[in-house]
């Protein structure tokens, strides 16, 4: 066996931004309350997750080989090879994606787009049951299909003793035969990927007004929390009520 570059520097940092803004928004909505300004945070990281999906997108249409949409398996038989395969241990090799990867890959991509969608919808004044209900669903599926890849990378790396945990570092992946031939890493089209999305997050954070918790998104006006001075007035004038 021989160690051959798969995936291409863009794919590998879309891996990692990806599961940064994740982990990110999944975390400060779990941690931190919603009246809080730290809660913001939560939306611009959900908004910068969007961004990078879409970037990809992009590049699933000019990338490298194993980074084109056409390298994904989605022929819902060969998933159910796939896992059968694992389970009996005869099981065809994949050089890109295998079928439970690609398949999370695509659901993740549209779980992420959706959960954008919803929250800017939440964002612009649509903040009813029926739309945070479906948001909160999406999270949590997109919680579900995380761990199932976790769990299916590792299943997979103690069945084949294949380092596959290490592809999305390295772009590195072991093959039998000789005809793979290695893709070209495009480090420069990696370091575009990176400095657009610090461009897009450094446009998010300039619109950004902390003290009335207000996001300017091209020219839409996104309410990320309750307005610090319209609920100091609020407590004041429950304080007077009281009172009187």
């Amino acid at each position: 066996m021989r160690q051959v570059l798969v995936y291409d520097s863009p794919t590998r940092v879309f891996h990692w931004l990806f599961a940064g803004f994740f982990i990110t928004a999944f975390s400060i909505s779990n941690l931190v309350d919603d009246d809080s300004a730290r809660f913001s945070l939560h939306m611009l990281a959900g908004l910068g997750m969007a961004f990078v999906v879409v970037l990809r997108i992009f590049w699933s249409l000019v990338g490298t080989r194993h980074a084109r949409l056409g390298d994904l398996s989605l022929n819902p038989m060969q998933l159910i090879a796939y896992f059968k395969g694992m389970f009996s241990g005869n099981s065809r090799r994949w050089i890109g994606h295998n079928p439970a990867s690609s398949w999370a890959a695509v659901v993740m991509a549209g779980l992420a787009l959706g959960l954008a969608t919803t929250g800017i919808l939440m964002a612009t004044g649509g903040e009813n049951d029926s739309i945070k209900e479906v948001h909160e669903l999406m999270a949590n599926a997109f919680l579900v299909v995380v761990l199932l890849h976790l769990g299916g990378v590792i299943a997979h790396v103690l069945r084949y003793r294949d380092r596959l945990e290490s592809s999305m570092v390295t772009g590195n992946k072991q093959v039998l035969g000789s005809d793979e031939v290695p893709v070209r890493s495009m480090p420069v089209a990696g370091v575009a990927f990176v400095a657009l999305t610090v461009l897009f997050m450094g446009y998010l954070l300039r619109t950004y007004d902390a003290q009335a918790r207000t996001l300017d998104l091209f020219g839409t006006t996104l309410q990320l929390g309750e307005n610090e001075e319209n609920a100091g007035s609020g407590d004041i004038d429950e304080s007077e009520g009281e009172g009187d």
